[in-house]
């Protein structure tokens, strides 16, 4: 395993995160627990959650995810080897069984404590908002349009204090943020460099991928000059970049024949584009799975690369990827493919 640190502090961490947003949905409890052994095992100590986990969300299943880690760490006592990270839920109409307050602070400081309750530990090593307040450009929406009906007024210095008071009562480290614009990443920043009390945000956890190489376009050079890195999340395109759906597949039980309506990663230009990933991928020797993997974790601007299986076979290859390291000629031949067909998957 390979490991770096997550910016700004000494807390170590492996370069491959194990992503956990199936778990008490499409896994069981004792397939979850399976999946963090043997990723401990393989030197894996960064885990990622959140309080809406699994996915797709629902009543019926809220914060399971949270609650198989928890018992987890009750039955092995090892919540001190892992790097623990959660996040809290943003406003959205989908969420309004969890809560209709947004970032209040009362908002942050409930979900903290119930996360803190179900993961059954006194603090979280990295705690992120999950999405913005604000209307904006994510889960797949390629473009910002302004809406006279955003009535979001700026209190990014609220929750800042809100998250600093975390920090000193012990139960949070650190503070980062996802699905987030260029914007938003610099107006978090400035409000800490301002007001030199407030928490700085530390990362960025936003998808990444063959498919999808958006935050390359503004995002990446606020990664390397503000030292703010990313953890890459749907490497694989929500599995497209295994090749299973390749040929017009919907193998059963595979995520996008369970939940259809997550198909942006095998709609139009990106079959095409998966087509050439897995014909180079195959002329190299390479699985696609593999070399997609490679590719996020060679990226200057990476701290952690969050995979995520519903199977023990998917997950021994993906930690393995870390061992893959693609030639330069692997790497041009990608970006050929890229510049040909740049981001199909918003």
């Amino acid at each position: 395993m390979e490991y770096t640190n997550l910016p700004h502090t000494d807390i170590e961490v492996s370069k491959i995160c194990l992503g956990t947003m199936t778990w008490g949905n499409q896994n069981t409890e004792a397939e979850g627990h399976e999946q963090m052994d043997y990723a401990l095992e393989q030197g894996v100590n960064f885990f990622d959650t959140a309080e809406l986990y699994p996915i797709p969300a629902h009543p019926d299943r809220l914060s399971l995810t949270e609650k198989i880690i928890g018992t987890w760490f009750k039955k092995n006592g090892n919540r001190d080897k892992i790097v623990l990270a959660s996040k809290i839920a943003g406003k959205a109409p989908f969420t309004k069984f969890i809560r209709e307050t947004g970032f209040s602070r009362d908002s942050i400081i409930e979900a903290v404590e119930g996360s803190l309750q179900r993961l059954q530990t006194d603090y979280i090593d990295l705690y992120q908002l999950h999405w913005p307040e604000r209307n904006t450009n994510y889960f797949g929406k390629r473009g910002y349009q302004h809406s006279a009906d955003d009535h979001w007024q700026d209190n990014i210095h609220q929750v800042l204090e809100t998250l600093r008071d975390l920090i000193r009562e012990g139960k949070i480290r650190q503070v980062g943020i996802s699905n987030e614009n260029p914007w938003g990443i610099m107006r978090y920043l400035e409000e800490s460099k301002v007001h030199a009390s407030l928490p700085r945000m530390i990362t960025i956890q936003n998808p990444y991928s063959l498919l999808s190489r958006q935050f390359e376009v503004g995002s990446s050079e606020i990664a390397m000059r503000e030292d703010i890195k990313l953890l890459a999340y749907s490497p694989l395109g929500f599995g497209a970049l295994s090749g299973k759906y390749l040929g017009d597949r919907l193998p059963k039980n595979s995520r996008l024949s369970l939940f259809p309506n997550y198909n942006r990663y095998i709609k139009g230009n990106s079959v095409t584009a998966t087509q050439k990933y897995y014909e180079l991928a195959q002329a190299n020797d390479l699985s696609l799975a593999q070399m997609a993997l490679a590719f996020v974790n060679s990226r200057p601007f990476l701290t952690s690369n969050i995979i995520g299986a519903t199977s023990m076979k998917q997950l021994k290859e993906n930690i393995a990827s870390i061992d893959v390291k693609l030639s330069e000629e692997v790497l041009e031949a990608i970006d050929t493919i890229h510049n040909e067909i740049p981001n199909p998957a918003p």
